[in-house]
């Protein structure tokens, strides 16, 4: 299923797409996307309707973000090796991980917000998971049973404030609208290998990034399984995995973005997103 939430930000409805991509509402059998509705459980009583008999959806509607309600928002640093390089940092020997405020998440075609006082800022397009069940010290190879269904996400950053600030690389990708997710969650059980998935992004029509997640230094089940060591993942939450080479901090010379610029970025299988940015 790729399910979805739509309309207006802070009054989205839940519904998915019927096998011809049209907007199915959802509205008379859940009441939003949440971690129950994304727990196996309640992926088998959306899995049971049939998308026929569901209200079809008018227009095209906004899409925001394809879960609500989280209890965290973590992400992966570092995950690819060249992106490593060109951030001139050495490829870590376990997984680097830090927390995007929940704030920050919204919808897939929703405006990224330059802050304030920001002069770096950067783009990362990312594969992410849902989580669907409880997980706390999983292994490795009972990961990915966790997962409720995957999306794109654009891991939005301020370099200058990630870097260059002090403190944690939090306060630079925590701004509001710094984590587009979707447009929509695609359950599991369409992705035949998460590590086998196409992934580009590009700046004003100009391919920035293009990459494979068959080359993440740590799998999406290790990132799983390693985040699971030190908090316990609940249902509803996200977790962002990295991104390739390509991003503006690494460009020579780099290149951020400034308002009136229009970013797309894509996921084989997941969809795209495309943000324009604007003053906060």
């Amino acid at each position: 299923m790729k399910l979805v939430r739509f309309g207006a930000a802070g009054q989205e409805k839940p519904g998915l797409l019927d096998s011809a991509g049209k907007i199915r509402d959802l509205s008379a059998h859940v009441k939003d996307l949440t971690g129950e509705t994304v727990s196996p459980e309640g992926l088998a009583k959306l899995a049971a309707l049939d998308p026929a008999k569901l209200p079809l959806v008018d227009g095209s509607p906004r899409f925001g973000a394809p879960i609500s309600g989280i209890s965290k928002f973590v992400a992966i640093g570092l995950n690819y090796a060249d992106h490593a390089a060109e951030s001139g940092m050495p490829i870590p020997p376990e997984p680097i991980f830090f927390l995007k405020a929940n704030t920050s998440l919204c919808g897939p075609t929703d405006a990224t917000e330059k802050p304030r006082g920001s002069s770096k800022l950067d783009w990362e397009v990312e594969l992410a998971a849902v989580i669907g069940t409880r997980a706390k010290y999983v292994s490795e190879a009972d990961a990915l049973k966790h997962v409720a269904g995957y999306a794109v996400c654009n891991d939005v950053s301020e370099r200058n404030f990630q870097l260059e600030r002090g403190g944690t690389w939090t306060k630079g990708k925590s701004h509001d609208s710094f984590g587009p997710l979707g447009p929509w969650l695609v359950t599991r059980d369409e992705i035949a290998d998460v590590q086998k998935l196409g992934m580009w992004l590009d700046v004003n029509g100009e391919r920035r990034q293009t990459g494979n997640t068959s080359t993440m230094i740590f799998t999406m089940a290790k990132c799983i399984s390693y985040v699971s060591q030190f908090m316990t993942l609940l249902p509803g939450d996200v977790i962002t995995t990295g991104t390739p080479p390509g991003v503006g901090a690494g460009m020579k010379p780099p290149k951020f973005l400034n308002v009136g610029d229009v970013v797309t970025l894509g996921i084989d299988g997941l969809g795209a997103q495309r943000q324009q940015i604007v003053e906060a």
